[in-house]
């Protein structure tokens, strides 16, 4: 059983000391967890009418916290031990000091994480703070057009059954503190300078190009979507031949590749107006990132997880249009499959290069496998599947008698949120039960049927 620390704080109900808490691991190092349903001294008590409470953490969070802390923290529910907790994940911001509203810039509203103990900063604390603050981040700079309109955006919210009202701009912070459209609209309005270049060549340099793919001008949404339609395709061209057929598999795994260009992406700095960039040679694809890591974060910290979103309200948007599953997952994910050594990272730049690896199965660091066992079990429905759809498949690939109980431990969600996954799997016609309540799971290949 995990207990206190400098990252992880206890709390057996929601109380009026949340915000603190929050405001301590915002201004930390590192971020850290705060668990609702737990006490102090390690006992799962669990948390009643979960949904009710997430909704009002998110409020009093959103509201009671400068600056904005949107895009910087995660609320998501778990099992434990047979009872429903929730854990709010805090990543370390830019801004720092962050502090309680009602109390400002002062003692009396700002704190730090100290061992397993919240403190408050004193007056020196926040003045060094503050003389550090990051400014020159895209919410801060003014889009040099302000006629933008955002009716791609709104779609994509309308799909995940979202609706953006009459302040949305302000609520998505798209705006600089006079009311101007910063940055981060320009890139996510419906026509913009914004272009993201996918090519492709012969051989394993850049001297044969064969195709310049651009894909922008448009809501960064809309550009993010095409790169990985595109990328999906590119990843269907290899062939394999056994002793029967000529088998078409992919030669990346598909979760760590999507992992990879959200990442991208969202951590990309667009300050200097450059983009991400993905590129296809005859033995990888290369990603690349601009802006090397973001201040306050060493490599080791960036493959644990540890997360400093660079484009918060970035991150914030992809959160809600469900494009990102949770904060600090993103590298985990990929470092599941792929060693570490396919990062290149400098002071401007991360890339990314994954080789092109064909074979019936990919190890993991648990063993398993994934990519091409699972998308030729089940066929090309693999690519219309969440990275969290194909983990459960992965998981019942290993073992088809697998519990929605242990599914819920092993990837720390609850049991609700797994019984979702499946009921879309067995509607894709990927997933099917056989023998009830004792029998097994079988994957379906729908192409076959």
């Amino acid at each position: 059983m995990i207990s206190e620390n400098n990252r992880i704080e206890f709390k057996e109900k929601l109380t009026d000391e949340l915000e603190r808490e929050v405001v301590a691991f915002l201004n930390s190092r590192e971020g850290g967890y705060i668990y609702l349903g737990i006490s102090a001294s390690g006992q799962v008590k669990g948390i009643r009418n979960s949904d009710e409470v997430q909704l009002k953490i998110k409020d009093r969070l959103k509201n009671n916290i400068q600056p904005s802390c949107l895009g910087l923290f995660d609320i998501v529910s778990e099992d434990l031990e047979g009872q429903e907790i929730i854990k709010i994940i805090i990543a370390a911001g830019l801004e720092k000091p962050y502090f309680l509203r009602k109390f400002g810039m002062s003692p009396k509203g700002s704190f730090m994480r100290v061992g397993s103990a919240t403190e408050p900063l004193n007056q020196r604390q926040i003045e060094d703070f503050f003389s550090k603050r990051i400014r020159n981040s895209i919410s801060k700079i003014k889009s040099n057009k302000q006629e933008l309109s955002f009716e791609q955006l709104k779609i994509y919210y309308e799909e995940r059954g979202l609706k953006l009202n009459k302040n949305y701009a302000q609520n998505l912070e798209l705006l600089t503190e006079d009311g101007q459209f910063n940055y981060v609209a320009y890139l996510l309005s419906d026509v913009n300078g914004n272009s993201i270049k996918l090519a492709i060549y012969n051989g394993i340099d850049r001297v044969d190009l064969v195709e310049n793919n651009e894909y922008g001008y448009c809501s960064l949404i809309k550009a993010t979507k095409q790169v990985l339609d595109k990328l999906a395709v590119e990843n269907k061209i290899s062939t394999k031949i056994t002793s029967k057929e000529r088998e078409n598999r992919p030669v990346w795994d598909s979760i760590a590749i999507r992992e990879a260009v959200i990442n991208a992406i969202i951590h990309n700095d667009y300050t200097n107006e450059v983009p991400p960039k993905f590129e296809i040679f005859d033995d990888r694809i290369e990603i690349t990132s601009n802006g090397g890591l973001p201040a306050g974060i060493n490599k080791k910290e960036f493959f644990e997880g540890i997360s400093i979103p660079r484009n918060k309200e970035l991150m914030r948007i992809f959160k809600d249009l469900d494009m990102v599953e949770q904060l600090g997952s993103g590298i985990p994910r990929i470092l599941r499959i792929y060693p570490k050594n396919i990062f290149n990272i400098s002071e401007n730049y991360i890339r990314m290069s994954f080789p092109k690896e064909i074979s019936d199965s990919k190890p993991n660091n648990d063993g398993g496998v994934i990519g091409g066992a699972i998308g030729g079990a089940i066929g090309g429905v693999v690519e219309e599947l969440t990275a969290r759809q194909l983990e459960v498949l992965k998981a019942i690939h290993e073992n088809n008698r697998i519990t929605y109980k242990a599914l819920s431990e092993s990837f720390g969600i609850a049991e609700s949120a797994v019984s979702k996954h499946i009921d879309t799997l067995k509607e894709k016609g990927v997933l099917k039960r056989e023998g009830g309540t004792r029998g097994f799971w079988r994957l379906i290949n729908p192409d076959n049927n």
